[in-house]
């Protein structure tokens, strides 16, 4: 069987800047809206976006506020094509989220119908949800952060793309994707935007800034006409604290759980470079060579989008995907490699081994990084030779050694050795969960810690 090399635990130094209390940020937002006249008004509180820290927190914070001033409010799923694109997928999807009608206080009307608002100058009609056209308001709730399919300098995905892409529905969502092939998504989701800000009823936005360790750090409210200008600031701030991976040249990277919930792509195309046309993103930290996906979460409800990312899946993967749904995002986003199932074998061991013969590595030599997801990036494990590199001073991104180089193994099946998985070895001792950011302390196997 494969011998791998020697592994060690970092712990990444992130920006942590997570908000006491976030639903009283929310609130004195909202206070500044104090002065519109909400009673007897219907108002679509428009979620959708996966993954998002408290998404339940807020949505229930914004639902509460509007009725204690009288107002009607409803949620109203803003997610695209997503949920396969019916009224019962994306109820699902919200409930995944902790959003249903019990929890978060306010009925959910979940329609896919769509009208057309108008035609931008590139010439494509732009439509938005017939449910928030017949509301008196809407509020938008999103988070502003890098997207995923393009590497935008001012804009990326928050409050303007939900405008066009969220509201649209899955024709909508298609109808910008279509545009933005031919024209480029900056451009396109500013041209949506623009028009659906001026047609929406009474529009409003809370915009949510995650820190590196994908918790909530920053809240804002904005009124329609104030997106374009004042979303920019937050979309840098997030850039800002966005995670990456500690080294700029990776051999193989092993990704143990990809889905919806963690990225629009599955794995975060800012954190691996790679786009999802699988060239090398323009604003990428770190060249990665191969890439080997083990997983799918539970939460992505069988979406697998971004399986093709990877060079190689594990075959569990594979059987974890629902082709209907999958294949219903990819199309509404005109993206061909992403859905694309990608060589595949039954074990960690025959994974592993093709990976580096893609990367054209030796075991031994191997800069081999190991995450649990795109999001959690605080604990990361790494086979000697990446840490050579980090001890020469040559990491791009601020460590400690939480476990010293240890055995990794693999069990008589083929697959990562429990006694000497790192990943759950940390987890069940309190350390990297998705949203958390893990202290640095040892493990059994370990000595004491050091600093870089």
């Amino acid at each position: 069987m494969l011998k791998l090399p020697r592994q060690l635990l970092l712990h990444q130094r992130l920006a942590s800047h997570p908000l006491v209390d976030p639903a009283a940020e929310v609130r004195a937002g909202l206070a500044t809206l104090d002065d519109d006249d909400w009673a007897g008004r219907s108002v679509a509180v428009a979620l959708g976006s996966r993954g998002i820290d408290r998404i339940a927190l807020i949505g229930r914070t914004v639902v509460g506020w509007l009725r204690e001033r009288g107002a009607e409010p409803f949620v109203l799923p803003a997610m695209g094509s997503h949920g396969g694109g019916t009224p019962e997928g994306q109820i699902d999807l919200l409930a995944s989220y902790g959003i249903t009608e019990a929890s978060i206080g306010a009925p959910i009307r979940a329609g896919m119908e769509t009208r057309e608002l108008g035609v931008t100058p590139f010439g494509f009609p732009v439509r938005t949800s017939a449910v928030a056209l017949d509301a008196d308001g809407v509020i938008l709730v999103n988070r502003v952060k890098p997207h995923t399919d393009f590497a935008g300098v001012t804009l990326g995905s928050g409050l303007l793309k939900m405008c066009g892409i969220g509201l649209g529905k899955a024709d909508g969502a298609f109808a910008c994707h279509l545009a933005a092939s031919r024209h480029g998504h900056e451009a396109v989701i500013r041209a949506v935007a623009r028009i659906a800000i001026a047609k929406l009823p009474r529009l409003y936005g809370v915009a949510l800034v995650e820190d590196g360790t994908h918790r909530l750090a920053r809240t804002a409210v904005l009124r329609g006409e104030a997106f374009e200008d004042q979303e920019r600031p937050l979309y840098e701030q997030a850039r800002e604290w966005m995670p990456k991976l500690p080294l700029a040249e990776i051999d193989v990277l092993v990704v143990d759980e990809i889905g919806k919930d963690i990225s629009g792509t599955g794995m975060d195309t800012n954190i691996t470079g790679r786009g999802v046309d699988l060239t090398p993103m323009a604003n990428r930290h770190a060249n990665v060579r191969a890439i080997y996906a083990r997983g799918l979460t539970e939460a992505s409800h069988g979406n697998a989008i971004g399986i093709g990312l990877a060079d190689v899946v594990s075959s569990r993967l594979v059987a974890q995907m629902d082709p209907v749904i999958t294949y219903t995002n990819a199309l509404s986003a005109m993206t061909s490699a992403p859905p694309r199932i990608s060589i595949n074998f039954p074990t960690d061991a025959a994974c592993v081994r093709a990976a580096l013969r893609i990367a054209g590595v030796e075991p031994e030599v191997a800069r081999i990084l190991r995450i649990r997801n795109t999001l959690a990036l605080d604990r990361i494990v790494a086979s000697e030779a990446c840490h050579e590199v980090i001890a020469a001073g040559g990491a791009i991104a601020p460590v400690d050694v939480a476990v010293d180089a240890t055995e990794w193994r693999f069990d008589a099946e083929g697959n990562f050795d429990p006694a000497t998985d790192l990943i759950a070895l940390d987890r069940e001792r309190g350390g990297a969960v998705v949203g958390q950011a893990a202290p640095v302390h040892d493990l059994e196997v370990s000595p004491p810690s050091r600093r870089w």
